[in-house]
């Protein structure tokens, strides 16, 4: 079939066409090639025009094609009839983590990428460019929840391959480095601190406690399980050893605020601050036969009003409060427990607030602990001995400012590739979740696009994003990057 050129979007320095090249659609392949007449020579981001940006395409259904084949590496709970419709069990470090980073690395090599691994695992997979710079990247993770999804993380990794892939195809020579990261154990689900590698990075966290973190329910660390499967790698993870020019990073939104508003694309600005504590409280172990409630020191009883408080405290405070690790001590049918150790999670948009309700938490903590009545959480039963509690800091994560022409960058392509829809269908948004970027966001420029995860569901198999709204996160991601790239070489970064 013919192809059809776009000669509007041709507009060379001279009276040569092929001192720039044009950008040709052939429908018979659905892909766009440059082709330039005799020399043939690549096009440069700064030699590009804005319509020229535009017409750049990624390959949606290679990346849809692409990403569900990885998804053979740890695939967990069925929750449809579609052949994609299978959850995710990509534990961090484990067999099928592995798998997917093997795959990466031979992908990323493929392509003509130079590929480092770092001491915490992460892997760097770079495309050179014309001048030295730090590369600018599209950064997220490959690892999974236990009970996970395709797309949380996944589809960021899978995108920003896919940019690379459609870079080369089309010639498309970047005025810096650019490329694309796996970032280790962002989840925090099998070695519970979540983002923690971006954070060795970032120079948040330290390598040694990094690698001393254990596996929850068992034994192995970050460090044993990094050598075990061969990733554990000679570069220094630091920011000044390995510095960033940009990070770009695609996710799915993780809640329902783009699917309810008809929005496409989420431009986001920054992120919440969240807190992570280990909570012990500890009790007395007693027979429940013979001890009657005034003489327990019942360590269960009182995690679950500690944990319930938490809940309508942080709902009154305009944050958010969650559990979702609980352990104790015997162990026992017959015996109250005299140890419970649990998780909590606070949250809240301004850094102030969330202080505000750590200090009322370990407060109101201690004096139900003591029998105190809080809020009518100690107003029925009978008041027994009481125990105490202690708090133990696992993460500290403030309130995240992204930086403002990347920010641009990503609201210029995604209402570049929307077109006249646009309007409303690009929004600017905070981001609940913690993400990688949020430790880049602090030695690097760094900015996140948002697409929409059907009724919000995540961490969870059947977290979906459709064909449309991945194709349409990485088309943006793509976009974004190119457009930053020439923004650097304009002001000389």
């Amino acid at each position: 079939m013919r192809c059809q050129i776009f000669r509007s979007l041709c507009r060379p320095r001279s009276n040569r066409v092929s001192d720039l090249g044009c950008i040709f659609y052939c429908p018979s392949s659905q892909r766009q090639r440059l082709f330039s007449t005799t020399p043939r020579r690549n096009v440069r981001t700064t030699e590009m025009t804005d319509e020229q940006l535009a017409a750049v395409k990624i390959d949606r259904e290679r990346l849809w094609k692409v990403l569900h084949s990885t998804c053979e590496w740890g695939k967990g709970e069925r929750w449809g009839d579609g052949p994609t419709d299978i959850g995710m069990s990509r534990l961090t470090l484990g067999d099928a983590d592995k798998q997917a980073r093997d795959w990466f690395v031979e992908t990323t090599k493929s392509l003509g990428c130079k590929v480092q691994i770092d001491a915490m695992g992460n892997i760097f997979a770079v495309r050179t460019g014309k001048n030295e710079g730090p590369p600018t990247y599209a950064g997220s993770h490959l690892d999974t929840q236990p009970t996970g999804g395709r797309y949380d993380g996944i589809l960021g990794v899978h995108a920003g391959i896919e940019a690379l892939k459609t870079m080369n195809d089309l010639d498309i020579e970047t005025e810096y480095d650019t490329g694309v990261i796996n970032w280790t154990n962002e989840e925090g689900a099998r070695f519970p601190i979540s983002m923690i590698s971006s954070g060795v990075w970032a120079g948040a966290f330290s390598l040694e406690n990094a690698y001393k973190l254990v596996e929850v329910g068992g034994k192995a660390t970050q460090k044993s399980e990094l050598e075990r499967i061969g990733y554990l790698g000679t570069l220094e993870a630091s920011h000044k050893a390995n510095p960033i020019g940009a990070h770009f990073e695609l996710h799915i939104e993780q809640g329902p605020i783009l699917e309810s508003s008809g929005g496409k694309i989420g431009a986001v600005e920054g992120a919440q601050a969240y807190k992570w504590f280990t909570i012990t409280v500890r009790g007395r172990d007693c027979h429940t036969g013979t001890t009657e409630f005034q003489n327990r020191s019942d360590a269960m009883l009182t995690a679950a009003k500690l944990i319930l408080h938490s809940h309508n405290k942080a709902r009154a405070d305009g944050c958010l409060a969650s559990t979702g690790i609980l352990k104790l001590r015997p162990g026992s049918t017959n015996t109250v427990p005299g140890w419970v150790q649990f998780s909590l999670d606070i949250r809240s948009r301004e850094d102030a607030t969330l202080s505000k309700l750590e200090e009322a938490l370990k407060k109101d903590f201690e004096r139900i602990a003591n029998g105190e009545d809080v809020s009518g959480v100690n107003a029925q039963g009978t008041k027994g001995r009481g125990c105490t509690v202690e708090w133990q800091l696992d993460t500290d994560s403030p309130a995240t400012k992204f930086y403002e022409d990347c920010i641009k960058c990503v609201e210029e392509s995604a209402k570049s590739m929307l077109g006249t829809n646009a309007g409303g269908q690009v929004r600017r948004m905070t981001s609940g979740a913690g993400h990688d970027s949020v430790y880049t966001s602090r030695h690097a420029p760094t900015a996140m696009i948002f697409v929409p995860c059907r009724e919000g569901i995540s961490h969870n198999p059947a977290e979906y994003c459709s064909p449309e709204d991945c194709g349409n996160g990485a088309q943006t991601l793509l976009g974004a990057m190119l457009r930053y790239d020439r923004y650097r070489a304009e002001k000389g970064a």
